[in-house]
């Protein structure tokens, strides 16, 4: 570490730090278009010029005469940084100054408004007024530039951080600046529009609002969403995100800094596969097979039976309570219960623990692992090939679901061994409790044909199914953006994940359907959970401060592997 001082302010940072990093550890803002961590530098937006100086041995500072990038300029033991001179001040007039001279006034009605750099930057270091006198140019839209991309041309900074994010991170080259001067502008290559895996980073790291995402464009004003820190459930990699709704709905995901998981990325698989969880033919109700005298003891995965407001819960779980212990105690070797790879580990846990504390002799599963096809690394090669081992940026993983190892973990302390439900074969079980929770068609064959037509089947989960066509109860389940709870990704890093809407209708959280099935007392607190967690499963000790912090904790088990998508 070396001894900087930003505005007389004297702070340790990293030798190979810059001087935007070095302000910010001093908590100055130094204002910047086309810097960004995960790409190279241009030095080319001149927003972020300051003055530098050192520190002489014999103590007197030796300022430079013009200003630097500070996106460019190294730093080094006595370095001298100064923000907030008359000539910085003036400089970064001037150049925001520039920059609006041909930018549309239309805040109004531009997507970006309300996270915008140029308003931030224009209100914190601008002028009040312009004197351009001339008319604005005017340059045509480009909604052909991607499948999910818009490009409102007028807007644009040139500040080029798209176009080194498809040559650097993803590989495929589709961006370029076209023409030269106060012509140039942000293109496609002929008949090659960006559509590439991680082609909507574009949009987030556009600091005005050039480049807008399509799906989320005039949807809902950013001031009047609310944001939950999340985990995306789209494969192993496990990405921290920003879950962004308002009134009940999700508008939106956006990657979340996190360089132990994914970086400051994510695909768009991820990014916009969060639809199904307003789909319609989500199940909304929990459900007996034989109705009782009570309307309110059953429910449909459309619409409830009745009119009736009473709370469908306690009786269904009563009675799956009562139908569980007696099938129990009637086979205990001949209950299975099905844990899903999409459940967080505490929902795992609540479930493994409820049931083993009944009769250690039940039997507990792994639920079936989707993988499609194999990990896609990148950035691409001119040909589409995978990088060199070593230079991977991003990875989105073939395992589809989040908490594989964390599930295992659960199963391990419980059952000693990870039994694969798939494996099971056509099975003699009497009783089973099975969890889905995935998006899509989850059912194989082969656990179609384990499960059968036992005495007692019991499915928990979001979208109706085989099995739960045929199930004796059903619980409404909630998805991922519904419920707390701590993930493990592929390289045994637990992350906290928010809940961030409530469940549709009468369904529940997960945590919530299992912590009253167990008549466990209270409410589902995760943090909580957590603790009791690391201290009853050796495997997962490293949650047992129940604050997994921002970034997530490493399972010892795996602390010696990569970090990050690259791994």
């Amino acid at each position: 570490m070396v001894k900087v001082k930003v505005n007389d302010i004297e702070v340790d940072a990293d030798p190979k730090d810059n001087c935007i990093l070095a302000a910010r550890k001093a908590g100055v803002e130094i204002p910047h278009y086309c810097w960004h961590e995960s790409l190279s530098v241009v030095a080319s937006c001149r927003m972020c010029l300051v003055e530098v100086g050192e520190t002489k041995p014999d103590g007197t500072v030796a300022m430079g005469p013009k200003l630097v990038p500070g996106c460019q300029t190294p730093i080094k033991e006595g370095t001298i940084i100064r923000t907030d001179s008359a000539k910085v001040k003036t400089s970064q007039q001037m150049t925001l100054e520039l920059l609006l001279l041909n930018h549309p006034l239309d805040c109004s009605i531009c997507d970006q408004a309300g996270e915008c750099y140029l308003q931030d930057y224009t209100y914190k270091y601008g002028k009040a007024q312009s004197r351009l006198d001339e008319p604005k140019l005017h340059r045509e839209d480009k909604y052909h530039i991607g499948e999910q991309i818009a490009l409102f041309t007028d807007r644009c900074v040139m500040c080029t951080r798209c176009v080194r994010f498809t040559r650097e991170v993803s590989g495929t080259a589709e961006l370029q600046v076209v023409a030269r001067g106060s012509h140039e502008e942000i293109d496609v290559f002929p008949d090659t529009p960006c559509n590439n895996k991680l082609a909507g980073n574009v949009v987030d790291l556009c600091p005005v609002g050039a480049l807008c995402s399509k799906d989320f464009l005039y949807k809902k004003r950013v001031w009047w969403l609310k944001h939950a820190e999340s985990v995306c459930t789209g494969c192993s990699t496990g990405c921290s995100i920003h879950v962004d709704q308002n009134e009940n709905k999700v508008y939106r995901l956006r990657p979340r800094e996190n360089p132990q998981a994914q970086g400051h990325f994510m695909c768009d698989e991820g990014r916009f596969g969060f639809k199904y969880i307003h789909d319609e033919k989500r199940l909304k109700y929990p459900r007996l097979k034989s109705v009782s005298a009570s309307p309110a003891s059953s429910g449909t995965s459309g619409q409830a039976s009745d009119l009736s407001f009473a709370d469908p819960w306690p009786t269904v779980l009563a009675e799956a309570r009562k139908r569980i212990q007696q099938a129990i105690q009637n086979d205990p070797s001949g209950f299975v219960a099905v844990l899903s790879p999409l459940m967080t580990v505490d929902e795992a846990y609540l479930l493994a623990s409820y049931l083993k504390g009944i009769d250690p002799r039940i039997k507990l599963t792994l639920g079936p692992v989707p993988i499609v096809g194999s990990d896609d690394l990148y950035p691409k090669g001119p040909k589409g090939e995978p990088p060199a081992p070593g230079k991977v940026k991003f990875t989105i993983r073939a395992e589809k679901c989040p908490n594989r190892l964390g599930v295992e973990a659960v199963l391990r302390h419980f059952e000693r061994s990870v039994i694969h439900a798939d494996s099971l074969g056509k099975s003699s079980a009497s009783a089973w409790y099975v969890v889905g929770g995935y998006s899509s068609g989850w059912v194989t064959e082969k656990l179609d044909q384990a499960v059968g037509t036992p005495s007692l089947l019991i499915v928990q989960d979001i979208f109706p199914s085989p099995l739960s066509d045929r199930a004796d109860i059903v619980l409404a389940a909630g998805s991922f953006a519904e419920r707390d709870g701590t993930y493990v990704n592929h390289a045994g890093l637990a992350q906290a994940a928010h809940a961030s809407i409530r469940p549709p209708e009468e369904a529940r959280a997960d945590g919530r359907i299992l912590m009253e099935l167990a008549g466990r007392g209270g409410l589902f607190n995760a943090m909580s959970l957590r603790k009791e967690i690391g201290n009853a499963i050796a495997e997962l000790s490293a949650i047992a401060s129940g604050d997994l912090g921002e970034h997530g904790v490493r399972l010892a088990k795996y602390a010696n592997q990569p970090v990050g998508a690259q791994s």
